[in-house]
């Protein structure tokens, strides 16, 4: 299986080595490091690395925290393949999908970010939702109130989001995280900016529109 690892370390030389070196004797395969931040004598890092599906992941907590002054911020699984550039891919896919340019925003999210489900629907009360990826719940937790810009958040239940306005389509999209860390600030500026570039597209109404169309049938029915 992928597995991704946030894991926080002192930032000076030696420490990235301690770590892997520590992930290669748990027998971890790493094939990808993204540095999320710097500063004040810190570093964040998202490991993602290759490792049997039937070894217990204690295995690679245990052999991480035999080393001093590192903190294990999350461990979960991903279907984010490394070095694919997933994010030109599905803008690639979206400047052709129609008026399923919404649809496959939704579906591509998760994988996209880790996460385990997207959904989007309407901002007027109460909340209706239009599209959802796999694994999205009947109830959607969405915000009392749609944010201006993406925010994340974690709820009580300890579920991870991001919500998003998409402004010209009257709906919000929110993007969630079982397992694993919060969302990273990092994580909230990609999303960001493929929204900036989704809006852009000339089909994305249309896409809105059919959604509504369908709520419609749906209340009809």
């Amino acid at each position: 299986m992928l597995l991704r690892l946030r894991i926080a370390v002192p930032d000076r030389p030696g420490s990235l080595g301690q770590v892997t070196s520590a992930l290669g004797s748990a027998g971890a395969d790493i094939t990808q490091v993204i540095v999320l931040e710097r500063g004040d004598g810190r570093a964040v890092d998202d490991f993602t690395v290759y490792w049997p599906d039937a070894a217990p992941r204690e295995y690679l907590i245990n052999a991480l925290e035999e080393i001093d002054d590192i903190k294990i911020e999350g461990v979960w699984s991903t279907r984010e393949a490394p070095g694919t550039y997933p994010e030109l891919e599905i803008l690639k896919f979206l400047t052709t999908a129609g008026e399923r340019a919404l649809a496959t925003l939704i579906d591509s999210m998760p994988v996209l970010f880790s996460a385990d489900w997207a959904a989007a629907g309407t901002e007027r009360t109460p909340r209706e939702t239009v599209y959802s990826s796999w694994r999205a719940p009947e109830i959607i937790p969405f915000p009392a109130e749609t944010p201006s810009r993406p925010v994340a958040s974690t709820l009580e239940s300890g579920l991870h989001l991001i919500t998003a306005p998409l402004p010209p389509l009257a709906l919000s999209l929110v993007l969630a995280r079982a397992e694993g860390p919060d969302f990273h600030r990092i994580e909230v500026h990609r999303l960001t900016r493929i929204l900036e570039i989704f809006l852009m597209l000339p089909a994305i109404e249309r896409g809105a529109d059919r959604a509504f169309r369908n709520l419609a049938t749906r209340a009809r029915d």
